[in-house]
């Protein structure tokens, strides 16, 4: 009897020293799996060292996800964000490992599979899409499509307030511009038809064209309406100063590390520079740039403009992809200035005399 214990005892001591060291081996493996991914992504070893660390802190049942999982990185990320915010900031050492977790983030993103929302044809050109006409020798004008057609495209005659229209339209070739909400940017080149009225409004007849597609989406943006304040700059004037006085009430539409797109009061001009500033989870937050296309809303008297953001400083494009990806917590922003208050949310803005000023 006590020989039989003691070879169970010897048998299930060896199938678990072969486990164990099965187990080791196993664990060993990938890890070396784990530091030959982060190679292959463009990690440096200590890069990679300190990935490790984050992924058993997350408790990842297998680390390697993280480098094509995207929630795997998500919670990653989201673990490191909340260790800086507990220990009251971040070095600069820490600010560039969290850039480039949040490029190496964006680059999944934008790899992602996703429902393809461009076009390829003016025939696909919406009706009361905004366009912006160059006529060679005369400027360009603002105008809308009435009515596209499989023939030909109606399109409002175009205006400029500060140009003469009183010329024969009819024949001429144009270069149209415009830029399409969440796609981008196209551009086509036609010919004036004819001269007509359509639906009430004078208006031009053209061809349809080739569509070319000027501004692909090098972004991951996300939606917003931001209560924030505008400030038009002097080309000598710091770009990232925070402002404690008040600018042009406006609002914050879209967001990204690139730019962002802000909805104004009256009109504007394409070509300002500007600096918006608004509150983003508590943190003072101040892009600058230029304003590189505008949507203008005549029914309410708005404009849209989208802007492409100056370079940013790494910790303000570090907070705002933070806020693009989810990593920042829920909090209520509040902007620590008097005048942002029913006024702002109710009335919109009124930037158009500042814009005119400027571009003067």
């Amino acid at each position: 009897m006590l020989i039989t214990v003691l070879v169970i005892i010897i048998v299930v001591s060896g199938f678990l020293v072969l486990f164990l060291s099965q187990s080791g081996k196993d664990k060993r493996k990938s890890w070396i799996q784990f530091f030959a991914r982060g190679k292959d992504a463009g990690f440096s070893f200590k890069e990679i060292e300190l990935l490790r660390r984050l992924a058993v802190k997350s408790a990842l049942d297998d680390p390697s996800t993280l480098f094509w999982s995207q929630n795997q990185l998500d919670m990653c990320i989201r673990n490191m964000v909340r260790s800086v915010r507990l220990a009251g900031g971040a070095d600069q050492a820490t600010q560039d490992f969290l850039s480039k977790l949040y490029d190496y983030r964006k680059k999944i993103e934008m790899e992602k599979p996703r429902i393809k929302n461009g076009i390829a044809d003016t025939r696909q050109v919406e009706e009361g899409q905004s366009l912006r006409i160059l006529v060679n020798g005369q400027g360009v004008f603002q105008s809308r499509v009435i009515k596209n057609t499989g023939q030909y495209l109606i399109v409002a005659r175009p205006s400029n307030p500060k140009l003469p229209t009183s010329f024969s339209w009819n024949g001429l070739k144009l270069s149209v511009y415009f830029w399409r909400e969440d796609d981008a940017g196209y551009v086509f080149d036609t010919e004036v038809q004819d001269e007509v009225f359509s639906r009430g409004t004078a208006s031009l007849k053209i061809s349809h064209g080739n569509l070319s597609r000027t501004q692909k989406r090098r972004s991951v943006r996300i939606k917003t309406h931001k209560v924030a304040f505008l400030y038009i700059l002097d080309s000598d004037e710091p770009s990232d100063t925070i402002e404690m006085d008040p600018g042009l009430k406006c609002f914050v539409e879209d967001l990204s590390d690139s730019g962002c797109a802000v909805l104004i009061g009256g009109k504007a001009a394409v070509g300002l520079h500007i600096k918006v500033q608004f509150i983003l989870n508590n943190v003072p937050i101040c892009i600058s740039g230029t304003v590189r296309s505008l949507e203008y809303r005549e029914d309410d008297d708005r404009s849209l403009l989208h802007v492409e953001s100056d370079p940013m400083s790494i910790e303000t494009r570090n907070h705002i992809l933070g806020e693009v990806f989810g990593m920042l917590p829920e909090e209520d922003d509040e902007l620590p200035f008097r005048i942002l208050d029913e006024e702002a949310e109710n009335n919109g803005t009124d930037a158009s005399a500042a814009a005119e000023n400027a571009v003067q």
